[in-house]
């Protein structure tokens, strides 16, 4: 047979024609795209479909057969293992999904991302990637015009963290340029600024780059967890005081949990008069700026010098769509991360190569992941997305006014985004006083309530305890598909479910 087939064998291999199977292939993708439409994407927002199917690791294990084999497994029991990949994950486009600073499906979006998996292209060179490169080029520009900057430079990322990560060394290199050569030897004790309430990854990135935790100097917030301008000039001069080296302030628009916005005007100020470099973390409140209603909130955003931003939370672009925003446009960007490598940035290629963007990146591979953002824009119009931002808000006003009318729902603050954080104290404490024991046994309340979601599926809802007060729920509201009604059976089903609390 393989004589009669001229095959061509090297180390005992047949080298002739594929070793795929193409048809099966394709049937196999057929059936599967099958069974995401009718699993996940037509129940999307089916309030009577359970949030999670709640099972423990051990249990989990054995049923996903997680076990990988010498020989394959047939696509019936693969179909089977999709089937059951989604019917014990989380239904993060649940209406009742209120976890996290994500939630909801976009449907254009997740058909830019079938198509950038089926593609899978990876973004740095124009050659491999002519079309998400110009996409990835024009998203950064549109959000740019929102920031308010004439001109600027980005990229795209996996991750607000890293986004933080890269305004850090970003500041640092404008700082001290001679540290991409040299090193940390030569360089004095650096120090940046940041508040009590910023996202935990400016500590990893201080970590990580070598910078150390200890100079992180966090700034005092106010009772609604915003920076306090006062506060960050004496650090300021404190640091100076020591001998240190003052390079950078990170100010948050949209904390994690309080939904906060740092008074980006006043820092601002204290950054030019001090020569600091100002990043704003507005990975959760950066998309306020499509509102016109909303913008408000990061008024003084046009000041800062670097802006990290995620189109995969209130705007619904699908995890990750993350975004490193920069102000300066002379090749900052490029200067500090690139490695000229001679294999992908040929600068004698036949076409223009300032369209390889690729060494703006501490990346290689990079997905493309402006591409989802783009053809949902282009799909809704800035009005589409600036409607979805008002009326997550609207919806969170509502949510705020039923608390409020409610016995035993206790707001910890008037929120100003989407952030509602709120006790529920069951009947059983109503009538005890303020006290150590009281606060004691309402940490334990949150706890038990989600629990009891979780198993019964019927929603989730975060909880924490922050800064001093007892576990407490926070209530995100983001997707499109939540409705009022929703709204109004968050709080029915927690005193639901702590009826005997």
């Amino acid at each position: 047979m393989l004589q009669k087939r001229n095959a061509v064998l090297v180390d005992g291999v047949v080298l002739n024609g594929p070793i795929m199977d193409a048809k099966a292939g394709e049937k196999f993708v057929e059936e599967a795209c099958k069974i995401i439409m009718e699993e996940v994407i037509q129940k999307a927002d089916d309030v009577t479909e359970k949030v999670c199917e709640w099972r423990d690791p051990e249990t989990l294990k054995q049923i996903l057969d997680l076990e990988m084999r010498d020989t394959g497994e047939s696509h019936q029991k693969l179909l089977q293992l999709c089937r059951d990949v989604i019917q014990y994950s989380v239904k993060t486009s649940h209406p009742r999904f209120f976890n996290q600073l994500y939630a909801g499906i976009d449907y254009y979006s997740l058909v830019a991302r079938f198509i950038t998996e089926a593609l899978n292209p990876s973004v740095y060179t124009y050659e491999v990637s002519p079309v998400f490169l110009l996409v990835e080029e024009s998203v950064i520009k549109k959000m740019i015009e929102f920031i308010g900057w004439e001109e600027g430079d980005g990229i795209f990322n996996p991750g607000g963290s890293v986004s933080n990560m890269y305004a850090m060394n970003l500041a640092r290199y404008r700082f001290c340029p001679e540290i991409k050569e040299k090193g940390l030897s030569a360089l004095p004790r650096l120090v940046l600024f940041t508040s009590e309430e910023c996202h935990y990854s400016m500590k990893k990135a201080a970590s990580f780059l070598g910078i150390g935790t200890e100079n992180v100097y966090f700034i005092k917030t106010d009772e609604r967890g915003k920076m306090i301008p006062e506060e960050l000039e004496k650090q300021v001069q404190r640091a100076r005081k020591e001998g240190s080296a003052p390079f950078l302030v990170c100010a948050t628009a949209g904390t994690t949990v309080l939904g906060a916005f740092d008074p980006l005007d006043k820092i601002a100020d204290i950054c030019e008069k001090h020569g600091l470099w100002l990043h704003v973390d507005a990975s959760w409140g950066g998309s306020a700026l499509i509102s016109r209603k909303h913008c408000r909130l990061l008024h003084g955003i046009h000041r800062a010098d670097s802006v990290a931003w995620n189109p995969h939370k209130m705007l619904l672009a699908g995890i990750q769509c993350c975004a490193l925003l920069v102000k300066d446009n002379s090749g900052l960007l490029k200067n500090c991360y690139s490695a000229k490598a001679a294999y992908l940035f040929q600068q004698d290629k036949f076409y223009d190569v300032s369209y390889d963007t690729g060494d703006k990146s501490i990346q290689c591979s990079r997905r493309p992941d402006a591409f989802k953002f783009w053809l949902m824009w282009k799909a809704l119009g800035t009005t589409g997305l600036e409607e979805r931002v008002n009326r997550a808000l609207a919806l969170a006003r509502y949510l705020v006014e039923e608390i409020k009318k409610r016995d035993g729902f206790q707001l910890l603050l008037e929120p100003e985004y989407a952030n509602v954080c709120f006790w529920y104290i069951p009947p059983s404490l109503r009538k005890m006083e303020d006290g150590p024991e009281f606060w004691q046994k309402l940490h334990q309340v949150a706890p038990i309530i989600k629990e009891r979601m979780m198993k019964k599926g019927s929603m989730m809802l975060g909880y924490q305890p922050h800064r001093g007060k007892v576990n407490f729920f926070r209530q995100v509201v983001i997707s499109p598909q939540v409705s009022r009604e929703d709204m109004d059976f968050l709080l029915d089903e927690i005193e639901l479910l702590a009826k005997d609390l």
